[in-house]
């Protein structure tokens, strides 16, 4: 794609994206829409009267478990955020942790002060310190190493990467598999393929933090046709995508591109 067109397609995005706001998205019909996704923490911003910050946080609701899915960087904004939305956080069974970076794990002290009665999820990799310290404050700690189902509906693709490890989190609904991601440091084409591989089924859905910011022309064409070519039908990037790369995702989907961002409510058919 040559430069002058990626230019056209970026300035093109980024006003429908001005002119849509970030109105929450909804997906499915009325009596399907099962499952719930709002982002607690995020850089982007989807509604006024949240805080932002550098970081990823989202509640995942619907499944036989609540999941708060990473925590974001800063203990004070999440919790506020939480405050703000309404979220019961007794209701929260199950907190997941994508990576030990502490823009994805470093708000969940304060989370424990008001919950601890939670089962982590994290993967094997993260330091015995981490691990004692949120056995202390009083959560159950499991860790992951390979792919596994975590409960019910709800699995993961087990520790991938090399220099930075990551998993990311995998959920059966009804029009295929939702992936949720902290950073994709290995790569969100190689996580897809991955969860795919391990579910055997098509992943439907991607949303979280794609890690794209610095990416060229020519590799974010990879990605994106490369995510279409494995049959991803919808996609809601945010946090560490970067503002040109979110911008061609949404020209790439249109309609079916999903507006995230810090309150932003994504509801999905389970």
């Amino acid at each position: 794609m040559p430069a002058s067109i990626v230019s056209a397609v970026v300035a093109t995005a980024l006003t429908s994206i001005a002119l849509a706001g970030f109105a929450a998205p909804f997906l499915g019909g009325a009596q399907e829409a099962t499952l719930k996704i709002t982002v607690l923490f995020d850089n982007i911003a989807a509604a006024s009267d949240l805080q932002t910050d550098w970081g990823y946080a989202c509640l995942i609701e619907g499944l036989e478990e609540t999941i708060l899915f990473d925590s974001g960087a800063d203990g004070d904004i999440l919790m506020a955020n939480i405050d703000r939305l309404g979220v019961d956080v007794q209701k929260v069974d199950v907190v997941v942790l994508s990576h030990f970076h502490g823009d994805h794990t470093a708000g969940l002290r304060a989370f424990l002060q008001r919950n601890a009665d939670v089962t982590i999820y994290m993967p094997e990799s993260f330091p015995a310190a981490f691990q004692d310290e949120m056995r202390g404050l009083g959560a159950e700690v499991l860790t992951v190493r390979g792919p596994a189902r975590l409960f019910g509906a709800a699995h993961s693709t087990g520790e991938m990467g090399r220099q930075i490890i990551e998993q990311s989190l995998i959920i059966e609904t009804a029009n295929g598999l939702v992936l949720i991601t902290g950073c994709a440091h290995p790569g969100i084409l190689e996580i897809v393929q991955a969860a795919k591989s391990y579910m055997e089924q098509d992943v439907h859905f991607v949303t979280g933090g794609f890690h794209l910011m610095r990416s060229s022309e020519a590799q974010l064409d990879a990605v994106i046709s490369g995510l279409q070519n494995e049959g991803v039908q919808r996609v809601a990037p945010s946090h560490c995508t970067g503002e040109e790369s979110i911008a061609l995702f949404r020209a790439a989907w249109g309609e079916e591109f999903v507006v995230s961002g810090c309150g932003a409510v994504i509801e999905l058919a389970r």
